[in-house]
């Protein structure tokens, strides 16, 4: 299975060349017949408006012709490409900084069990020497201040969509 992963670093510039951006790469399955999940974006979409079915179907043939041609990827494997959904996953500091404003649920480490909080996204703070990724996400919890989290300490950060149609 580590020959397979190491196909992941060369989905990233293969899907920006087509115009989309990774937002996820999951490796699942078993070492005889993996599953590659992708999800996939449109730079500075909002949820709602990114990639479509055709853009997904379009993704999947430009990476299916290239993982066939790659000796160290098995020969039978399943490829899933996807948008990242409405509750769209953010691991990267441009996608708290892109969704400032927006709702967002954050789950610590420890917080599996579905512990974790979640607010409005106010942005980032920067040059925090103490954090291991040098900054916090700033979210404002409802009837509290705002709330500075080290990014280390977030296990997944996830936007929250209002199912009641506020969006």
């Amino acid at each position: 299975m580590e020959a397979v992963r190491g196909i992941g670093e060369g989905i990233g510039p293969r899907v920006e060349a087509l115009g989309f951006e990774v937002v996820e790469v999951e490796w699942s399955g078993s070492p005889r017949r993996p599953v590659l999940r992708v999800r996939v974006d449109l730079p500075d979409s909002v949820p709602g408006s990114g990639v479509t079915v055709n853009d997904c179907a379009s993704v999947s043939r430009a990476l299916e012709a290239w993982l066939d041609g790659e000796p160290a990827f098995p020969e039978r494997y399943v490829l899933e490409v996807s948008s990242p959904g409405v509750e769209r996953p953010l691991f990267r500091k441009r996608d708290f900084e892109r969704f400032a404003g927006r709702d967002v649920a954050l789950r610590g480490a420890g917080e599996a069990d579905g512990g974790g909080f979640s607010g409005r996204l106010t942005g980032v703070l920067e040059g925090i020497e103490e954090d291991g990724d040098g900054y916090r996400v700033v979210i404002r919890t409802d009837g509290a201040p705002k709330v500075a989290v080290p990014r280390a300490e977030i296990a997944r950060a996830n936007l929250v969509f209002d199912w009641n149609g506020r969006g």
